[in-house]
């Protein structure tokens, strides 16, 4: 069922349930097999065939014609001024909370983009990488703030963004190591002229201005052609936070070499309380007071029920 609300509930975005949003791939072929869903899937997401079927493929057929409209604009536009500019990265945004399954839906994304012919090469980039490394954190007395918008590098993220959008030719982004728990000290990912950028991370919608500072003059949402907002409930979004964490605790946090290995050899009752203290005393807050209130900014909304399948989707209205 599709809703665009009445004059009693007047809304900026039009509502679609999984079965009028999946009807709008119906005759699109699904180009990802079940292992290679398998491999893009982020620990304690159960994404199977059926949910990208139902989800993913309509959306990325939308994005198809979003990107094929802003070239037919950006040809039209060099007809005009007779120009010969060649044309910018369409770049795309992922947001939401931690555990909530962005990363998964940012690679299943660059992977159904990739196969559309108009634009086959789809980078993917994290904001992870833009963190300040531990060492300046725990300089500032941030580390146990590791996500919240103070602890970005922004202005390197605002000059990666303008750079990509400028038509750079080649453009690096820094490095993030879920293993060391840090930004790789000299190490870069080199985008070479995508034809769509996939940018994910928490607050990247995040647009506020913090005490004593003065409002920025660009915004990382200057930037963006799309954005796509990853939400669930609270609760639930705390509980998958804390079955990835046990997941974790007897597989990556094995490794020595692991940031996290200090937790590996916790009993299921402490791993599990431990999992909640982070939940409650940084991934909430960071939730509540700056990723959750950006969703209205989010051009499209995936709304996650209990069992990780995306049971609404709001697209606002052009």
């Amino acid at each position: 069922m599709v809703t665009n609300g009445g004059k009693a509930s007047l809304s900026p975005f039009v509502n679609f349930d999984r079965a009028s949003w999946r009807a709008l791939a119906a005759s699109t072929p699904l180009l990802l097999s079940a292992d290679e869903i398998g491999r893009l899937r982020s620990a304690g997401d159960p994404v199977d065939t059926d949910e990208v079927r139902t989800v993913y493929l309509p959306l990325s057929r939308l994005l198809n014609l979003y990107v094929a409209t802003v070239q037919e604009l950006w040809s039209a536009q060099s007809r005009f001024f007779g120009s010969g500019e060649a044309k910018v990265p369409f770049i795309i945004a992922v947001a939401g909370s931690v555990a909530v399954g962005k990363s998964t839906t940012a690679r299943i994304l660059q992977a159904l983009l990739s196969r559309w012919p108009d634009h086959p090469k789809v980078e993917l980039v994290t904001t992870d990488g833009f963190l300040y490394p531990n060492e300046v954190l725990l300089e500032r007395g941030m580390l146990q703030r590791k996500g919240f918008p103070e602890t970005y590098d922004r202005r390197r993220l605002v000059r990666f963004l303008s750079e990509v959008k400028s038509g750079a030719a080649s453009v690096v982004a820094p490095v993030y190591s879920h293993l060391s728990y840090d930004v790789v000290p000299g190490a870069g990912m080199t985008i070479e002229d995508p034809d769509i950028l996939i940018l994910e991370g928490l607050n990247v919608l995040q647009s506020g201005v913090r005490a004593g500072e003065h409002s920025p003059e660009i915004f990382l949402t200057d930037f963006f052609d799309f954005s796509v907002f990853v939400d669930a409930a609270e609760d639930d979004i705390r509980r998958w936070y804390v079955e990835r964490f046990l997941t974790l605790r007897s597989t990556a946090f094995l490794d020595e070499r692991s940031y996290f290995h200090r937790y590996a050899d916790l009993n299921e009752a402490e791993a599990t309380a431990t999992a909640e203290g982070i939940w409650a005393g940084i991934n909430a807050p960071n939730l509540i007071q700056n990723i959750a209130p950006t969703r209205s900014r989010a051009k499209l909304i995936l709304h996650k029920s209990a069992d990780h399948s995306v049971c609404k989707v709001q697209l606002r209205k052009i």
